[in-house]
């Protein structure tokens, strides 16, 4: 097999593969940079089907990293779109409260927005409506002016150019396959030799992390993702609108995003999936993928961890389109619910769990030495927080 070297070598085509890449050109520009993506083009999991939307930065506690990255991350990504001119819409977020037993929720965001330096506002029903006029709230809302949509996928390919330009090599159709020896690995039928590897490989980064002896308490746990579409010629909401998240688990509920180009969706879904890639029927099926996932299902069902087992009967009712729509119409005022009817790409969230204590991960988790570093939860809003998390991944863990 051909040998290819590198000072660094960055597994993963996603925005946090990407980010890495940027930060580390930036800090040595002379460094001979690699980055092998599997597929044809970069930013074709998770990255490339997300939402788009830019998080203010208030859902997290204010000593986490999510809170920290993604309210830096949120701006520094407004300014690289109108840097490069490429679509944003600022959009704006409300946060609705379905009845009293939310609103304590609603104040929780509200400290934790102010904790962390985010513009959030406290609206009450009449405000909300003047921002939105199909909002329904009880009697308060969040406000958040800041929020925004972007492209991932535009974002992801002007990466990709602007990184080649500047002499990194970027490599498709490489997938991992083993650790050979060292920071020697095998990549599509290649060997590839690292001063320090990185490892962006979102849903199999446990895999590739188990192979340089890390990641000893956690597994990916997928779940997938997807949106129903609006088909109607006028888009209903200008805003994006979401319920009061139940902040005991990483996922937000199903709401309303209105896209970078005004379209409106509602979603997501959360899914548990049976396998890593599991977006359509039988695709990309893996047995082993699945005994090891239904193994660790079974036993958050049984053990009921988390409250696995409600979510997962919940999660399951959301393939029902009208249990969907019934979900997120409690949301809104004045919106037809038929127009919303054409499923979106769906996608899957590379949710880490911690198999000592049963629990989901909330917040990122990086592991790694001077030969190399692994980034194993990066989950929403890993997009928002992208630019300053590579930032301190490539200052705090690389060499």
């Amino acid at each position: 097999m051909q040998t290819h070297t590198a000072d660094y070598l960055i597994i993963g085509g996603g925005i946090i593969g990407l980010t890495i890449a940027r930060k580390l050109k930036a800090r040595n520009p002379k460094a001979h940079i690699i980055l092998l993506e599997k597929e044809p083009q970069v930013a074709r999991h998770s990255s490339g089907r997300n939402s788009g939307v830019m998080h203010a930065g208030f859902y997290y506690p204010a000593d986490s990293l999510k809170a920290k990255f993604c309210r830096d991350g949120s701006r520094a990504m407004r300014e690289y779109c109108a840097k490069h001119k490429l679509p944003i819409n600022l959009s704006r977020k409300l946060v609705v409260a379905r009845n009293e037993d939310e609103l304590p929720g609603l104040l929780e965001l509200k400290r934790r927005g102010d904790l962390n330096g985010v513009n959030v506002q406290l609206v009450d029903a009449q405000e909300a409506h003047a921002i939105e006029p199909h909002a329904r709230t009880y009697e308060q809302a969040l406000y958040s002016p800041d929020t925004a949509t972007v492209d991932p996928v535009a974002i992801a390919l002007h990466m990709r150019t602007a990184l080649e330009s500047e002499g990194v090599r970027i490599l498709t159709g490489k997938p991992y396959l083993k650790r050979l020896d060292g920071n020697v690995i095998e990549a599509g039928g290649e060997r590839f030799e690292a001063g320090v590897l990185v490892n962006c490989a979102g849903l199999y980064a446990d895999r590739v992390a188990r192979d340089f002896g890390f990641c000893q308490d956690y597994a990916i746990l997928p779940f997938k993702g997807i949106y129903l579409k609006h088909t109607g010629v006028h888009p209903p909401l200008k805003v994006n609108i979401y319920p009061v998240p139940n902040l005991n688990n990483p996922f937000l509920g199903v709401h309303f995003t209105i896209t970078v180009d005004g379209q409106v969706k509602i979603g997501p879904t959360a899914i548990p999936a049976f396998w890593r890639q599991h977006y359509h029927g039988l695709d990309h099926f893996s047995a082993r993928e699945m005994a090891e996932i239904l193994r660790w299902q079974a036993e958050l069902f049984l053990t009921n961890a988390f409250g696995f087992r409600r979510l997962a009967f919940e999660e399951m009712r959301k393939y029902r389109r009208a249990h969907l729509v019934n979900l997120a119409m409690g949301l809104v005022q004045g919106v037809d619910a038929a127009h919303f009817n054409q499923w979106s790409t769906p996608g899957i969230r590379a949710q880490l769990l911690n198999t000592r204590t049963r629990q989901l991960v909330q917040d990122f988790v990086v592991e790694g030495d001077a030969r190399s570093v692994h980034v194993l939860n990066a989950v929403s809003p890993a997009f928002t927080c992208s630019i300053p998390f590579a930032d301190w991944v490539v200052e705090q863990w690389v060499p």
